[in-house]
């Protein structure tokens, strides 16, 4: 149990399928007190509605292409000392609040960030990064065993990643919120800004942390590849306004315009994009940089008190375990695990083949953590190509792995 109330905030549009699965992760979180708010278009909130815990959740319509205006809609609904924020793609391991939010304890830390997982469940999507005068993001080594709290030195900003996010709703409310300007990119990196200029320390938890499968949006498509560079060109161009010197708006954009269009050039050599769509999608990117130019942004209006009362999530004893087997015998497993996670367990359901294939991990929609790969394959990418293990072993390898991520009991 902790000393704070914690509300996780997830925004939805056009995903209904993908909110579902996150909010089943969300629903096994081993953290107390939390409650959960779901901003979302209908679609998304008749899917929450469909869940068993339907009558658990804060569930707010939002049908707007802002992702800005739906988090702070989300703020106003959360009553929680501390806001989390995951995307609706996305899928937190169950032990993910009671790291993220530790660094809380210290009263100069007002904003925490985690760890992501990609696709495969196994590689790093984003670890440490801290933030240029200009927004650029570079490599920052932390300790991946334990929380760092950082003071950025003036001019840079400790990056927390949209998808694995907290705040003190005080601070976030104080610094307006999140600007509506920045309607899809650059949300988060804005508020990294105002936060450190403003002297806020920022703690990084590699231990808390989810798992994002880039699912497919208008914006771009499940493969990454672009469909629209608009609001990209117009987030850049109130980003300068706002945090970089007049001189060098003209120096920097030359320098992202080129970064895009070699982004764009390589989908095409992929044979991911047609050379049509890349003079289609650079000339979006120049149209949004130049309505950018004179949009309206600032402090978000945002009620200071919730709309409604702390709504805490209904958190029982949860056994996390990992169950092993034979590809042979997946099916009766999973069937087994299905039954464990209706009875409130955590399952992790390790399934192994005699090769050497790679392992993936997956969070399914019905609430299990999969892990397909070979007996002798790599789990890390940086493992070696083969070795000889039996499957005792391995699994005591994989438990280990991820134990205090999942929170293994057995």
């Amino acid at each position: 149990m902790s000393d704070l109330t914690v509300s996780v905030v997830i925004v939805s549009r056009e995903r209904p399928l993908a909110l579902a699965r996150c909010l089943v992760g969300v629903s096994q979180l081993r953290f107390a007190p939390f409650e959960i708010v779901v901003v979302a278009d209908p679609a998304g909130l008749e899917a929450a509605r469909r869940l068993p815990f339907a009558d658990h959740l804060k569930l707010v319509e939002f049908d707007r292409a802002n992702i800005s205006e739906a988090r702070n809609l989300g703020l106003t609904h959360a009553a929680g000392e501390i806001v989390a924020f995951i995307d609706d793609d996305a899928v937190p391991e169950p032990t993910w609040l009671r790291y993220l939010t530790a660094p809380a304890a210290r009263a100069d830390v007002a904003a925490m960030g985690g760890f992501v997982r990609g696709r495969n469940g196994i590689s790093f999507q984003y670890r440490a990064q801290w933030l240029d005068g200009f927004g650029a993001a570079r490599h920052l080594d932390v300790d991946a065993s334990q929380s760092t709290v950082l003071h950025p030195p003036e001019g840079r900003a400790i990056k927390t990643e949209g998808t694995n996010m907290a705040f003190r709703r005080d601070v976030l409310m104080n610094l307006g919120g999140f600007d509506p300007a920045f309607r899809y990119f650059l949300d988060e990196t804005d508020v990294n800004m105002r936060l450190a200029r403003a002297g806020h320390a920022t703690a990084l938890t590699p231990l808390a942390e989810v798992h994002h499968g880039f699912a497919a949006n208008r914006m771009r498509r499940d493969d990454r590849v672009p469909r629209d560079l608009y609001e990209i060109g117009a987030s850049w161009a109130v980003f300068q306004r706002k945090h970089i010197a007049r001189g060098d708006h003209l120096p920097h954009w030359q320098r992202l315009r080129s970064t895009e269009r070699r982004r764009l050039l390589v989908h095409m050599v992929a044979g991911r994009l047609e050379p049509r769509d890349v003079r289609w999608l650079v000339r979006r990117l120049d149209e949004g940089y130049a309505e950018g130019q004179i949009r309206e942004y600032g402090r978000a209006e945002i009620a200071v008190h919730p709309v409604a009362p702390f709504a805490p999530f209904p958190v029982g004893k949860r056994g996390s375990v990992l169950h092993t087997s034979s590809i042979w015998q997946a099916s009766k497993a999973y069937s087994k695990a299905v039954e464990a996670v209706a009875g409130g367990e955590i399952v992790t359901l390790l399934i192994l083949s005699r090769t050497a294939l790679y392992h993936r991990l997956s969070f399914t929609s019905d609430g299990i953590w999969e892990q397909r790969g070979g007996l002798f394959g790599k789990v890390a990418r940086t493992d070696r190509l083969f070795s000889f293990r039996s499957m005792r072993r391995k699994a005591a390898a994989e438990h280990e792995r991820v134990r205090l991520q999942r929170g293994l009991t057995a």
